[in-house]
C-alpha cells in the first residue's frame, strides 16, 4: 500500500475533541475501502487537520472520510517516510 499525507482547512478553530470523533469514524469504516488511518496531528487555532493513511489510492482515503463524516480533505499527497 503507499502512505499519503491529507490536509483538511476547516471555516474556523476545530477543537482536538471534535478531530478525535472524526478519527474514530475513519478508523471504523476504513476496512471497507482497505485503509488504514494511521495518526492525526490538529492545529485547533488554525482550524487545520492532517491525516497519514496507507491505502491503495489516493481515491479510497477520501472515500473513507466521505462516507465516515462528510470532511473532505482539501489535498492529499503521496509521501514516503523518513527518520
Amino acid at each position: 500500500m503507499a502512505l499519503f499525507m491529507d490536509v483538511h482547512t476547516l471555516g474556523g478553530p476545530v477543537p482536538l475533541a471534535e478531530a478525535a470523533k472524526a478519527h474514530a469514524a475513519d478508523v471504523a469504516t476504513q476496512g471497507r475501502y482497505g485503509v488504514d488511518y494511521l495518526r492525526y496531528w490538529v492545529d485547533e487555532e488554525a482550524g487545520k487537520i492532517f491525516c497519514l493513511v496507507e491505502a491503495p489510492d489516493a481515491e479510497a482515503a477520501a472515500s473513507v472520510h466521505k462516507e465516515a463524516h462528510g470532511l473532505l480533505a482539501d489535498a492529499i499527497f503521496p509521501v514516503a517516510e523518513g527518520a
